[in-house]
């Protein structure tokens, strides 16, 4: 008998959890890519958001280092070294005057996309309302699907700067919220928020009884005089929430896998306690090494934004020159959000980039129905590039 027979004594039937799980937009947009990269094609890829450049150096070192320590060869904390949750708790005091508790207002995660999953599954019951930005970022529905409960659109319109309208929410949906997802600087949108927004929300959230989830993990990348806002910076913000951070995009971290919840100690504590039946944390190296990137000097980050911003700039003048008019520059984050081109849809016009001038980038559709007229790109490559996928985009002749 053939050993390598995959017929099966009875059908294995997946939990209906799978089933409701939302598809993987972007896993198609990656199979599109590569499918014309192997026909050959030059592709400048721009439609996802990976950071281009590698981890600063002396991160790097801290983490060799610590792999020869024979401590971190043994199971971590459950929930991590203190001196990592010490770090982050110095960071937000550095850079946003907020006061954080480290083992109270301070949980660790497998990379913050983890936490905006889980947060979820600490607080959601099927049937639940859970209010999500439109267009946000997918992996906030994995987690309600996971939870069985419903989502409710908030739309983010250009013409209220891409903030949410909170006296637009149906009472219906009011009534069943529990959780609420915002994300400033903003993906994909690339809107930033400011302290009014957030004083609102605070105040919206005490009275409708919702814990706010602040996905912050573009906090560092904001091309204002200011440093973007976080929403623990309000008065009242850790009565009524969390915020999720990330050394993915400040550091060029995305592959360690490090983020962070802090706030509201209720909610950290089940975010710990969920974890304790899933994970038994990460890697004592990587904690050390990530406690390094955020206690030792910051001008890496200064560079790196300045580095988006420089990118951003060559972009916009090259758009400039092709005659692509109605796009505004991004006021934070490293994505452009542009609006198609007349007689396009944001797929068909993602369609048109990949076949004739070999470009990727994301549809607007795959991140909420009011993404519709949209693509995202990505500032994830060097100048050069970037100017030549412009020039490729004039050649199609669309803005004559």
């Amino acid at each position: 008998m053939d050993n390598h027979s995959h017929t099966l004594p009875f059908s294995i039937e997946p939990a209906d959890r799978m089933k409701g799980l939302p598809a993987q937009f972007f896993a198609g947009l990656v199979k599109k890519a590569n499918a014309k990269a192997a026909q050959g094609f030059d592709i400048i890829n721009l439609g996802q958001g990976n950071p281009d450049s590698p981890t600063p150096e002396h991160i790097v070192r801290k983490l060799q280092e610590a792999a020869d320590n024979p401590m971190y060869h043994r199971y971590p904390p459950f929930s991590g070294y203190g001196f990592l949750k010490e770090a982050i708790a110095t960071r937000y005091k550095l850079d946003y005057g907020v006061e954080l508790d480290p083992e109270r207002e301070v949980a660790i995660l497998f990379g913050g996309k983890t936490g905006l999953v889980e947060i979820s599954q600490c607080l959601l019951n099927p049937g639940d309302v859970c209010l999500v930005p439109d267009p946000g970022y997918p992996d906030y529905w994995s987690g309600v699907a996971l939870a069985g409960a419903r989502m409710a659109m908030m739309p983010l319109a250009e013409s209220n700067g891409f903030l949410p309208d909170y006296g637009a929410i149906a009472g219906s949906d009011l009534d069943k919220a529990k959780l609420m997802f915002l994300n400033y600087p903003n993906n994909p949108t690339s809107a930033v928020a400011d302290k009014a927004f957030y004083e609102e929300t605070v105040a919206f959230a005490a009275k409708h009884g919702i814990v706010v989830a602040s996905d912050f993990a573009y906090g560092a990348i904001g091309f204002g005089e200011e440093k973007p806002v976080s929403f623990l910076q309000t008065p009242g913000a850790k009565d009524v929430g969390v915020e999720f951070y990330t050394l993915s995009k400040t550091y060029n971290m995305a592959g360690w896998r490090v983020g962070f919840a802090l706030g509201n100690e209720h909610v950290i504590s089940l975010i710990n306690t969920i974890q304790d039946h899933y994970y038994c944390s990460l890697f004592g190296g990587i904690q050390e090494a990530a406690a390094t990137a955020l206690t030792g000097p910051q001008d890496c980050v200064d560079e790196l934004v300045a580095r988006y911003r420089s990118r951003r700039d060559a972009l916009y003048a090259a758009f400039e020159e092709i005659g692509w008019q109605d796009v505004k520059p991004p006021q934070g984050s490293f994505f452009c959000w542009l609006p198609v081109p007349k007689g396009h849809t944001s797929s068909s016009f993602a369609d048109l980039l990949l076949e004739e001038a070999y470009i990727v980038v994301a549809p607007g559709i795959g991140f909420g129905t009011h993404g519709e007229g949209y693509v995202r790109l990505g500032l994830l490559t060097g100048e050069e590039r970037l100017r030549e996928a412009a020039q490729r985009i004039g050649r199609l002749g669309l803005f004559r």
